[in-house]
């Protein structure tokens, strides 16, 4: 008698343990699924939606001074990244590469004008993409490469 108590009790408590084990390993209902970090805005009414973003933006914001202050000195635009070295804050760093984090640049510039372009590796909700031209207006799109129709960037 006693060896089938035993053998019940060591039966139920690997049942037990079995079950708590499977709960364990299962997805909890509750738990909130796994996703990017919030972003967290740099500065009041900033419209970027990721760091990536956030850094694309900058960059362009520093090209599009640069070309309104090389423009006023010379009576043109920059052709070339190269020539807005030290122009504003535009450093030599910045002409170096088109690669920049999750984006490359693209840069067409004639003396009448310019179009800059911020394409990410992949498109989505958390990396548009930019475009902006000698007007100074930033577009940007989630779906396509971004252009003059994009909606603007506040």
């Amino acid at each position: 008698m006693k060896i089938r108590n035993l053998a019940f009790l060591v039966s139920t408590l690997l049942v037990v343990t079995m079950l708590a084990l499977a709960q364990e390993s299962a997805p909890s209902p509750q738990a909130p699924a796994a996703s990017e970090p919030q972003y967290t805005p740099k500065f009041p009414g900033d419209p970027a939606r990721s760091d990536s973003e956030s850094a694309a933006l900058g960059y362009m914001r520093v090209v599009t001074r640069a070309q309104k202050l090389y423009n006023k000195k010379h009576n043109q635009y920059a052709t070339a990244l190269a020539d807005l070295v030290n122009t504003g804050s535009f450093t030599k760093r910045m002409a170096k590469t088109t690669e920049r984090g999750d984006y490359t640049v693209g840069f067409k510039g004639k003396k009448d004008g310019y179009v800059l372009t911020m394409t990410p590796k992949n498109v989505d909700a958390a990396h548009r993409s930019f475009y902006a031209d000698e007007d100074g207006i930033i577009h940007g799109d989630e779906t396509k490469a971004a252009d003059a129709s994009s909606p603007k960037v506040k």
